[in-house]
């Protein structure tokens, strides 16, 4: 293995972290900000109200995304195998 090979492989492994996480923590970014200003603008300040929304949008956004998750999965321990098998 060159080092050229170990680059494609730490760019192909960031792509993938990007891949699977990036869409959960939008979502999560997304509704904690409307969350928050709900919360600012009622004055509830209630601790746990931060947590059920982002759980429920998280868990939709995961069963919505998992095709692609899975998708990116397949396809990096494709590349991980030709490297091995080639390599």
């Amino acid at each position: 293995m060159t080092a050229t090979d170990a680059i494609d492989i730490a760019r192909a492994a960031m792509v993938l972290v990007l891949t699977v996480c990036g869409p959960l923590l939008l979502v999560s970014l997304v509704v904690g900000m409307i969350v928050s200003l709900f919360q600012a603008l009622t004055q509830v300040q209630e601790q746990t109200l931060t947590f059920v929304p982002k759980l429920g949008a998280m868990g939709v956004t995961l069963l919505l995304t998992l095709p692609m998750i899975g998708h990116a999965l397949n396809d990096f321990t494709g590349l991980i195998a030709d490297r091995i098998v080639h390599g």
